[in-house]
């Protein structure tokens, strides 16, 4: 599968995305990210994945699905209808599902889904991306 670094720019600690699964360019991708005990935002007084960085993994994706060459950055532009319906703890793999909607002008816009086994933890109606190339 592609290396997801030399499609988009993210780093650790920021990567959210472990693994593209699937993709069809420019309609749909899924990947995944595994949760452990070592992320940096899992403490004591907060043992789950924070929702943001769930979203921001739904948004990454949405960038990998229109940005196939190195030169083109994604920025996450605006939100609408996110449902938290669960959480994700270490030794989880959250799945992610991203979905264009639309594609207008470098704006991308999509509905993404995360999920624990069976179970929807985050739902997205909305997630803009912008696309710059």
């Amino acid at each position: 599968m592609t290396d997801i670094q030399q499609i988009i720019p993210h780093r650790y600690p920021f990567l959210m995305i472990d693994q593209m699964i699937e993709i069809d360019q420019g309609k749909w991708a899924k990947g995944f990210k595994n949760v452990t005990r070592n992320e940096w935002y899992i403490t004591d007084a907060n043992p789950c994945m924070p929702s943001a960085m769930i979203v921001e993994a739904l948004a990454q994706l949405g960038a990998f699905t229109t940005t196939s060459s190195e030169g083109n950055l994604g920025f996450l532009s605006s939100l609408n209808g996110i449902e938290v319906l669960g959480n994700a703890y270490p030794g989880d793999r959250v799945e992610l599902f991203y979905e264009v909607i639309k594609n207008r002008r470098g704006f991308i816009l999509g509905k993404g889904e995360a999920k624990v086994g069976d179970q929807i933890i985050i739902r997205a109606d909305e997630i803009m991306i912008y696309v710059q190339g």
